[in-house]
């Protein structure tokens, strides 16, 4: 099935990075250090930075939080790294950015969530707060719904006006309209206080794939903000991968999405950078962006006993993102590049043929060369102790007379 035409929204500006509209979908992430610790989110928004995340989000709960955030802002300058930073505000806010104002100007956008900024009475006021402050600094905000934090007066009038329905829709039908209707009710207000309409952005965050395919549907349907994308609490490992795989392909499919976190549970002592790189992953791999050059191994079977073919494909492939960064300065388009890395002669020399460049590997019994291919066509056949290191030197030799070196 081809992908369907993007949706069309309107477009906003976060620091230096444009949203929505025709613009590239945009990879964010989030820090979980204790902002108040600057070197500590320095460190961290470097490196998802440097994975490749092109906004970052991070904590703002306390006033030593909101305090350090300008100095985070000057740190990450002087390291010559202007990802745009995101304040995450929940309960206290309005308070935060009120008595810190250096806070609110450091930050490249708000993220207000409608179901924490207050309860009864506060819960207008403090939105209103908020949104002035957003309006003074000229922020964009995002207005982000999590169904675990809804407003609950609102969960309970929608369910009191449907108990009284001949025909009452199902409990998890009414929780999945209030939460879009929370994030569009809330746009509109921010609207009336001030806030241009190409300064917001949506998210409706669940953590069920069926429900978020749903929400995001109904959302689109009825706005053309920018939305951004992702499963609140995706879960661990694999399990993470795969839901948060399952819920944006669909709806990145149908053209639905301007942004997209993937929201990983790191395991004990597990790099934060792999959320950014699940993310850059997903858009290459559907065809929507390109980041870095993609390996294509094959799975391994009875004709592949050895585990050279394994070992050289996660070599090429750490290579691959390791010289990115040189590259991407050098040397354009480069991170359209396929390298295929083979284990046998079955699909060996079809897929090499297939990728930018390519190699296909002896597998048991068969007789102990390397054919490499490059655009299609076989260039040299490597054998020997040093395939390895051989290959790695073509793909280098490769870049270099493929892609055009850029003006420098």
């Amino acid at each position: 099935m081809p992908l369907l035409p993007r949706r069309r929204s309107a477009a906003t500006t976060v620091g230096h990075v444009r949203i929505g509209a025709d613009a590239p979908i945009v990879v964010q992430s989030m820090t979980n250090t204790d902002t108040a610790d600057i070197d500590g989110t320095v460190a961290q928004v470097l490196a998802l930075a440097r994975a490749g995340s092109e906004l970052v989000r991070i904590t703002v709960n306390e006033k030593e939080a909101a305090a350090a955030v300008p100095h985070i802002r000057e740190a990450l300058d002087r390291a010559d790294c202007h990802v745009p930073l995101i304040g995450d505000f929940h309960f206290n806010g309005h308070r935060l950015l009120k008595d810190e104002p250096a806070c609110a100007a450091a930050l490249a956008k708000l993220r207000i969530n409608p179901g924490n900024v207050g309860r009864g009475a506060k819960r207008d006021t403090q939105f209103a707060e908020m949104i002035e402050i957003a309006c003074r600094y000229e922020k964009p905000v995002r207005i982000g719904v999590n169904w675990g934090s809804l407003d609950q007066d609102l969960v309970t009038r929608m369910m009191d006006e449907n108990a009284q329905l001949a025909q009452p829709l199902e409990v998890m039908d009414i929780v999945r309209e209030a939460t879009v209707v929370s994030a569009l009710a809330s746009a509109a207000r921010a609207q009336a206080l001030g806030l241009a309409h190409d300064r917001i952005i949506l998210s409706a965050k669940v953590s069920g794939v069926q429900d978020l395919i749903v929400i995001y549907r109904s959302l689109a349907s009825r706005c053309d903000y920018p939305l951004h994308l992702g499963l609140t609490e995706a879960g661990m490992g694999s399990k993470g991968i795969v839901a948060s795989a399952a819920a944006m392909a669909v709806l990145l499919q149908e053209g639905i999405g301007d942004t997209i976190r993937i929201s990983l549970t790191p395991e004990p002592g597990g790099d934060r950078t792999r959320e950014v790189l699940v993310a850059q992953e997903l858009l290459q791999t559907m065809g929507l962006r390109a980041f870095t050059p993609m390996v294509t191994s094959c799975p391994g079977c009875g004709r592949t006993t050895s585990t050279y073919f394994q070992e050289l494909a996660e070599r090429i492939q750490r290579h691959l993102r390791e010289r990115m960064p040189t590259w991407r300065a050098t040397h354009e388009g480069v991170e359209t590049m396929t390298v295929a890395v083979m284990g046998c002669v079955v699909n060996g020399p079809g897929e090499s043929k297939h990728a930018s460049i390519g190699i296909s590997l002896p597998g048991t019994g068969e007789r102990p060369v390397a054919p490499v291919y490059e655009d299609g066509e076989k260039t040299v056949t490597l054998k020997g102790d040093r395939i390895a290191e051989d290959f790695q030197e073509l793909v280098e030799a490769y870049v270099v007379r493929r892609f055009r070196a850029r003006a420098l």
